[in-house]
């Protein structure tokens, strides 16, 4: 009797379907993203390859961060754009040009335009927070591909926030690496596409290796950045990320 019941109540509590986990915040899942690219501190070493129909141009670069919004990016090769470099602390930008042996600030307008040539903007390169800090977040839903599971999120401007995009599309993978970004324009008609190529272990952790931007509306352009290099969790001297050394630079 006693078994009879064991088995019946085993019976019914199989058919009750398990409580779905509660949907994860899609806040939190774009701060994990961003802990993941930059953590407490990182430098890396990056090739950003310019493509257009007609010709191709290759450069390459080192980058610094610390915290969630400090950033020292320096190109060091080809000889004639070796040199250039942009430093973000907090909310202000500063470029410098070798050439002209001049700083410049840059207002909080200039930061989603093109740096040096390529479809990256300067926020894009600088690895900058905006997506966390000025849009208001909405998770869209999600999918199984390969085997992981991958969130779509919603980024929309908070008001008065200064950015340039009506609003951000992100595709997230469970481990947090972006996979996909969409940016649409005011009009809410999509401007350019990020492709993440390849995810590789980088500094003991999963990493958009191999990042494509695509301006959609200009068919055969894209602009592709590889990081060949990177250590997270280092120590940034704390002359490194400075005007000074900007444009005097020490390494």
């Amino acid at each position: 009797m006693r078994a009879g019941l064991t088995i019946l109540m085993l019976l019914v509590l199989s058919a009750v379907p398990a409580m779905a986990a509660p949907a994860p915040d899609a806040t939190s899942i774009l701060r994990r993203v961003s802990e993941n690219y930059r953590s407490s501190s990182s430098q890396a070493t990056l090739a950003m390859t310019i493509h257009r129909p007609a010709w191709e141009r290759r450069m390459q670069l080192k980058s610094w961060t610390r915290g969630e919004y400090d950033a020292l990016v320096r190109f060091i090769a080809p000889a004639k754009d070796a040199g250039n470099a942009t430093l973000k602390l907090g909310r202000e930008t500063w470029v410098f040009n070798p050439r002209l042996n001049q700083v410049i600030k840059l207002p909080a307008s200039m930061l989603s335009q093109s740096w040096m040539g390529s479809d990256f903007s300067y926020n894009d390169l600088a690895r900058s927070n905006e997506l966390v800090d000025q849009f208001n977040h909405r998770l869209l839903g999600a999918e199984q591909v390969r085997g992981r599971t991958v969130w779509t999120i919603e980024a929309k401007p908070k008001p008065g926030a200064p950015v340039v995009w009506g609003k951000v599309n992100v595709k997230v993978r469970d481990d947090y690496v972006v996979t996909e970004q969409v940016f649409f324009d005011q009009d809410m008609k999509p401007a350019r596409r990020m492709q993440t190529d390849e995810i590789a272990p980088l500094g003991g952790r999963p990493y958009p290796v191999t990042m494509t931007m695509y301006p959609l509306d200009m068919p055969g352009q894209w602009t592709r950045v590889q990081t060949t290099a990177g250590q997270f969790n280092v120590s940034v001297p704390a002359w490194l990320l400075t005007l000074s050394n900007l444009q005097n630079p020490r390494q």
